[in-house]
């Protein structure tokens, strides 16, 4: 997901999309894509086939000029409207409905199943919560080695440098 922040650069960052109608994610916290939200309320969710750009993404701070990053092998652009708001632990949330409002697909690419583009997806999830008081830091740290050790059996160049990645924007 890129959204326009107050600076006029577009911010990247991992977002969650649950399948419905309409298609609903939630943020947790005080993160630039939920205060870039209420700002803006809209976005580009990116569809992006790049391990690297998704670690980065989920894990640092990834700014751009342009909405659609040079990765994206399809971007919908999105309104969004808050629909829902909690708190799990300490930790606030916000659901979103998103809405389309135009979409292009940038290359047109044959799918694969990739077990080391996974275990990056799994590793970020568990690296983002390493500092969390609300999740075991054992576990976490024993999800990372197993995601390692996926990527070392299954991953190409790509998978090994995103897993480096999230050992450089986290506690790992």
């Amino acid at each position: 997901m890129t959204t326009l922040g107050p600076n006029g650069l577009w911010n990247a960052a991992a977002l969650g999309l649950y399948a419905g109608d309409p298609v609903t994610a939630r943020t947790w916290g005080n993160t630039r894509t939920r205060r870039n939200f209420h700002r803006q309320g809209e976005g580009y969710v990116q569809f992006v086939d790049d391990p690297v750009t998704f670690a980065d993404a989920a894990l640092s701070i990834v700014e751009s000029s342009e909405p659609v990053l040079e990765s994206a092998c399809a971007w919908t652009r999105v309104a969004v409207e808050r629909v829902d708001a909690g708190t799990d632990g300490d930790t606030d949330w916000e659901e979103w409905a998103l809405r389309p409002l135009e979409s292009r697909i940038e290359r047109e690419t044959v799918p694969t199943i990739d077990r080391g583009f996974g275990a990056v997806v799994e590793a970020t999830v568990a690296a983002s919560r390493l500092d969390v008081d609300d999740y075991d830091e054992e576990d976490l740290r024993d999800r990372l080695a197993y995601a390692a050790s996926v990527v070392d059996r299954a991953g190409g160049p790509r998978e090994r440098e995103a897993l480096e990645r999230v050992r450089k924007h986290s506690s790992w």
